[in-house]
Parts: C-alpha cells; structure tokens; sequence
C-alpha cells in the first residue's frame, strides 16, 4: 500500500462452482487498518470470515459487493464474469479510488484506474483479504437462500461445487436454473449437457 494513495482491493468468490452466481467485492480500507483475523477467505474459519464482515463493513472507507448470475456467466464465461464483476464492485464505491489491487493475475482496463495484479493478492494486501472475506460472505449467504429454493443440492453446505453429492443430486434431480450450462464435470457427460 502506498500512504496516502486510496486503494481498492478487489475479489471474487464462486469461480469454481457449478451453480450459483459469482461474487466480487472492493474493498477501500482506512490507512493502517489490520485485524489479527484477517487473511485470505478461504483460510479461515467461516466463524472467523462471519465476525470479519460486520467489522469491515462498518470500519472501511468505501466498500461494494455486486453479483454475476449463471446466466451472465455462460454466456461471457466465468474469467469473464469474474472480471466484470470486480468492475462493477469498483464503479459501486461511494468513493472513488486512485489505485485497484487486484487478487489474481488477470484482469482489463476500465474507467482509466490504474492498477496492478496479484497473484495470492489476498494473502499479501489487507484490502484484497478484506474483499475475498467480503465476496465469500455475500456468497454462503445467496447460496443458503438457493438452498431453501432448490433442496436436495446441498448448496447450504457445499456452495454449489461439484462435490459428489451435488453431482449426485444433478443426476437425480436434474438441473435448475441457477446451474451454470457452460461447464460441468465429465462424471455428467453426455447425459445433462
């Protein structure tokens, strides 16, 4: 982080899914903000992420949490989806930033930011952790709403990712609207795509 210069970082949950949307989040945090919790999302307890949120929520200067449906995502694809996503989060940011972080090493130019990729960005800068805790959060949340929608996926607990018994519900139960069409394990093949 440079002094003086605000920073947003930015990230994404729900690439990997075979259903629901993807989350981005940016996240502006105030100038030496730490929290002893905060780390990469998906190394800490959903405990941990879920006392984390409210924290972040209320002690960052300007923070964004937008959704991309399924629907987006099949038809730009999930990098895609991933990248629009952040975008939006950045252009919901009641202020306006000087320089993006951004988790991972791809990304496109918008809105004149400059901006710089990087890679385990969340295990590296507060403000790109504080955006996975962000983007994972909202997600669990969608997904346990989904899961009341469409029982008998396991969303609440596995978040629509392809474990066996999310596979197995695909089988039995057949796709539902919130399922991404544009990629899916081969154990589905040739039968539902």
């Amino acid at each position: 982080m440079q002094p003086g210069r605000i920073e947003a970082g930015c990230d994404e949950a729900g690439r990997g899914p075979l259903a629901g949307p993807v989350y981005a989040a940016a996240v502006i945090l105030p100038e030496g903000f730490s929290h002893p919790l905060l780390n990469d999302s998906k190394q800490m307890s959903r405990k941990a992420r879920e006392t984390l949120r409210p924290i972040i929520e209320r002690e960052a200067m300007a923070w964004a949490v937008v959704a991309v449906e399924a629907e987006e995502i099949d038809r730009i694809n999930i990098l895609n989806a991933s990248i629009i996503g952040m975008q939006r989060a950045v252009g919901a940011l009641k202020t306006r930033p000087e320089f993006l972080l951004i988790d991972g090493n791809r990304f496109k130019p918008f809105g004149g930011y400059p901006y710089r990729t990087v890679v385990h960005g969340d295990a590296t800068y507060a403000s790109i952790a504080a955006a996975s805790v962000l983007a994972k959060t909202w997600r669990d949340e969608r997904m346990e709403e989904l899961d009341r929608l469409y029982p008998g996926y396991g969303w609440a607990h596995n978040a629509g990712y392809p474990t066996p018994e999310h596979i197995d519900a695909i089988r039995r139960l057949g796709l539902t609207p919130e399922h991404r069409r544009s990629f899916h394990p081969k154990e589905l093949e040739p039968t539902l795509f």
